[in-house]
């Protein structure tokens, strides 16, 4: 694994710190994926989120289980 600096805001930073660290793999993995799927020249960032969601949804992530998460 290889580290990146990412700017985000303070309240970003913060929900980010004082998450479990079973959520912050989870969120970890979704930015890695995220990226990946966003360094594919055929799809616009639009269309990315819009298939990150349906992939989510279908995996049971509903945005009560997202808002939870990211509220820690």
């Amino acid at each position: 694994m290889v580290t990146v600096n990412i700017p985000v805001d303070i309240e970003t930073a913060n929900i980010y710190k004082e998450a479990p660290l079973a959520d912050k793999k989870k969120i970890q993995l979704f930015l890695s994926l995220w990226l990946r799927e966003y360094g594919k020249p055929s799809i616009t960032l639009d269309k990315l989120m819009d298939d990150i969601s349906q992939k989510a949804r279908e995996r049971g992530l509903t945005p009560e289980i997202l808002e939870a998460i990211l509220n820690g």
